[in-house]
């Protein structure tokens, strides 16, 4: 009888032993690549490298969206998409379904507590009808011996981060494509200026060569090419004001409310200040990425993987549950009494899974694998975010370049125009060259306002690969 005692000694020394491990906390040991955001961006004919020291990255990471976009109408309108938009909202619920579920998985340490009273009625052979009751209030509880109730509760706090970080993300989605949308709406604007402005001029060339025409110093396909040229102009200006319905139409779904106008402000020095922020040369350190929502999800989700590994294995071990049943029936030692007297019962059981046809071991190796597909996943969405910061970064240092240049362009081709116009109005100018002026002069302006456009999309970019507009 003592041997046997020693067996069971040992055998319940061995387990506690063996499950200590069960109750590790997570700590992340997934490598990822030094060189995440890539080696050198070309820029300005000079190699200018993503350096892994310096401050202008964590500067901008950190800002908070009020402080980035600083138009006040932009403001307002992002308020507004992030009290309202759908997508937004149902992340919220996701957090607070996760809250619920994380609250749930901390009760489990506390017993459970029923009420279930019962009655019999009962006669045998037709004697007289016997009455009896059972008042009992039920007490279960499980005793976390090998770490099964506090790794579930681990897994638990983890995803509820997930569904915090997801929320995150989706503002900050939500954020950059509504200041893009609107940014859209102010170049869209300064085109149908541009459009409107040039629908003016050709229509005064117009003019000027049907007199010309009527004088017979040019040809009628001279007036014809001309018209046609002005024509042009016309489709697109209105091509452009569908385009501006368009994207006030996308805003308004991001906000959750009926088409619209947008109301915006004017592209001109808001355009040109963001325009000038951007191109500003950023160190980027590599912990930087740590801000940005999907790392730190796809972290928590590496750490539910570990702890749901960590149950899995602490399904092997026993299970201790306390239960007891403390109240009133009128039945005792099989006769029934009146009134009813006390019930006290305490139960204590152990029960160690010996064979569970697979399913134990089964579902320890699906969770070893999903914890390891996890890191691998984990390393791909560092390097994924390394890549956006190098485009985000290579488009920022590409439209600061091409600035200067069509600039430039534009202020040639306008004197290029008018002086073509000039000689056309003497005689010692054809009408192709004329033509061939004013549609350089105007593809230069749109390009010039597109470039403004796209400088600010590569700062928006940039600033969310960093991690920014999550607060």
């Amino acid at each position: 009888m003592k041997r046997l005692s020693n067996i069971f000694t040992a055998t319940a020394v061995s387990l506690l032993l063996t499950g200590c491990g069960i109750y590790n906390k997570y700590e992340q040991k997934v490598e990822v690549p030094t060189d995440v955001f890539g080696t050198q961006i070309e820029g300005n004919g000079n190699n200018s490298s993503l350096s892994q020291g310096g401050t202008g990255g964590e500067v901008l990471s950190q800002m908070s969206w009020r402080e980035f976009f600083t138009d006040p109408q932009l403001q307002q309108l992002i308020e507004q998409a992030l009290a309202n938009n759908t997508d937004l909202n149902s992340a919220r619920i996701a957090v607070e379904k996760s809250e619920a579920s994380l609250k749930a998985a901390k009760l489990a340490y506390l017993p459970s507590l029923f009420f279930s009273p019962q009655g019999t009625l009962s006669s045998f052979d037709g004697s007289k009808v016997s009455k009896s009751y059972e008042l009992p209030l039920q007490l279960s509880m499980d005793i976390d011996v090998f770490g099964s109730i506090t790794n579930k509760k681990r897994a638990a706090k983890a995803v509820l981060l997930q569904a915090q970080m997801q929320q995150e993300a989706v503002q900050s989605n939500l954020i950059a494509i509504t200041a893009q949308q609107y940014y859209l709406l102010q170049v869209l604007d300064r085109q149908l200026e541009i459009l409107e402005l040039t629908d003016i001029l050709w229509n005064a060339s117009l003019d000027t060569e049907k007199a010309l025409w009527e004088n017979g110093k040019t040809y009628s396909t001279a007036v014809n090419q001309m018209e046609a040229s002005y024509l042009k102009v016309k489709t697109q200006i209105v091509d452009t004001r569908r385009n501006i319905r368009s994207v006030e139409n996308a805003i308004c779904q991001l906000l959750a409310i009926t088409p619209q106008h947008i109301n915006r402000s004017k592209w001109g020095d808001a355009g040109a200040q963001v325009f000038g922020n951007t191109h500003q040369r950023v160190g980027v350190p590599a912990t930087m990425l740590e801000h940005r929502p999907d790392i730190r999800m796809a972290t928590h989700a590496m750490e539910e993987a570990f702890y749901n590994t960590q149950a899995a294995r602490a399904a092997f071990f026993p299970s201790l549950t306390l239960s007891g049943t403390a109240g009133w029936t009128n039945t005792g030692s099989g006769l029934i009494v009146d009134p009813g007297n006390l019930l006290l019962t305490a139960i204590g059981s152990l029960t160690q899974p010996i064979f569970a046809r697979g399913r134990l071991i089964a579902n320890k190796k699906i969770a070893q694998l999903t914890e390891e597909d996890l890191k691998k996943k984990y390393v791909q969405t560092v390097l994924n975010a390394g890549g956006q910061v190098n485009e985000a970064m290579a488009d920022c240092m590409a439209t600061r370049e091409k600035h200067d240049f069509l600039r430039r362009q534009v202020e040639v081709l306008n004197q290029a125009y008018k002086g073509t116009h000039e000689l056309m109005d003497n005689g010692k100018a054809s009408y192709i060259e004329v033509l061939t002026a004013q549609e350089s002069l105007l593809d230069a302006q749109l390009a010039e306002a597109m470039n403004l456009y796209d400088a600010t999309q590569a700062i928006t970019r940039l600033y969310i690969a960093l991690g920014g507009g999550t607060k």
